[in-house]
């Protein structure tokens, strides 16, 4: 008898340790459901960085690389350079051009100055003409003079009025080529402006045949291009990753940013570093899912519609960090766990339990 009352003693303290373990493990239960509920997570996440295509927007011999791949080059390095002959020679082309308009534009003032003068002079003569076809009209009216005089007169005072035209008609012509005003500085003039342009342009190319790093990082490619090669204008000759200012760019399902928004707090783990966490904040969110910037999205019909959840893209700025940490690469795997601070799952849960009850 003994045996069958300690078995049922046994099962009755069974059943009472069932019954307070219950809402222990309710509870631990419930914990882990409110306090994943706050916690977005996604292993669909990479580091991102900004990079760039080196290139230069002139033609060109390449003649000299001044770096070597993965070096880490400083704002302003040289890395690479063109043959500048070519450039060197436009260069003195144009010199010479500007030269020559400053030169123009002066002799085209002192054109000015003589035209003005001999006008004076034509003016005075036509004056002086006047008066001696007047006289000799005079004279051939009393007849103490002969015809021919007074048509010499004549023809003295038309060349002199003709002469006047011919030089205002030069005058207008020069003015014109000095802009409508021949007192203006030399550095003012059409021609000297587009003299100067040239020049600059020139200038400009010959600069542009070394190819500088916009900011700092490190290089990557570079055997791609090895002198000797023509370099056409615009065509990336290596590349170049900014560091140590990196982002993580992850695709979180659009059912998870429900309480997500700029500014919230994120931990970051990467692949390649295990153990070792990051921390950031969300950056920005996407304004459009990533398939409505795809070249072929999907078209759901009303024939074969299928509901798919859409991926929004999400920017996290990474912190820096105060103690020193592995080098993060662009293209890394991450995985991010966003901290919404919303505990959002018990009115979910109340809810879903009363509206069972009410439902009966």
């Amino acid at each position: 008898m003994a045996l069958p009352r300690a078995k049922a003693g046994a099962r009755r303290r069974l059943r009472q340790a069932g019954f307070l373990l219950l809402p222990i493990v309710l509870l631990i239960g419930l914990y882990f459901y409110v306090g994943s509920s706050r916690y977005v997570t996604t292993d669909d996440a990479y580091v991102e960085a900004d990079q760039v295509g080196l290139s230069t927007d002139v033609s060109g011999l390449v003649e000299k690389i001044d770096v070597h791949e993965n070096q880490r080059v400083r704002a302003g390095q040289p890395l690479f350079s063109l043959d500048p002959q070519p450039f060197q020679l436009k260069l003195d082309e144009a010199q010479a051009q500007l030269s020559a308009a400053r030169d123009d534009i002066g002799s085209l003032k002192a054109d000015d100055r003589n035209l003005q003068a001999q006008i004076v002079r034509a003016k005075d003569q036509i004056a002086f003409d006047q008066r001696q076809y007047a006289r000799a009209a005079t004279l051939a009216r009393e007849r103490f003079a002969p015809q021919t005089a007074l048509d010499q007169a004549w023809m003295n005072l038309r060349s002199a009025q003709q002469t006047e035209t011919s030089l205002e008609a030069q005058l207008a012509a020069t003015v014109a080529r000095l802009d409508g005003n021949p007192n203006l500085p030399v550095t003012q003039y059409s021609q000297y402006r587009q003299a100067l342009a040239q020049r600059d342009e020139a200038a400009r190319e010959l600069r542009d045949t070394v190819v500088r790093a916009p900011y700092a990082g490190y290089v990557t490619n570079v055997p791609s291009l090895q002198p000797g090669m023509y370099l056409p204008a615009s065509t990336t000759g290596f590349y170049l990753v900014r560091t140590p200012k990196v982002w993580v760019e992850a695709q979180p399902k659009e059912t998870k940013l429900t309480y997500v928004h700029p500014g919230q707090p994120v931990s970051i783990t990467v692949d390649a570093y295990p153990g070792r966490q990051w921390h950031g904040t969300v950056q920005s969110i996407a304004p459009a899912a990533q398939s409505q910037f795809s070249l072929l999205p999907a078209e759901n019909t009303s024939g074969n519609w299928v509901k798919v959840v859409q991926r929004i893209p999400l920017r996290v700025a990474v912190d820096a960090d105060p103690q020193p940490q592995p080098p993060l690469r662009s293209g890394m795997s991450a995985e991010i766990s966003i901290d919404t601070g919303s505990v959002h799952g018990v009115p979910h849960l109340f809810a879903w339990m009363f509206g069972r009850s009410r439902n009966g």
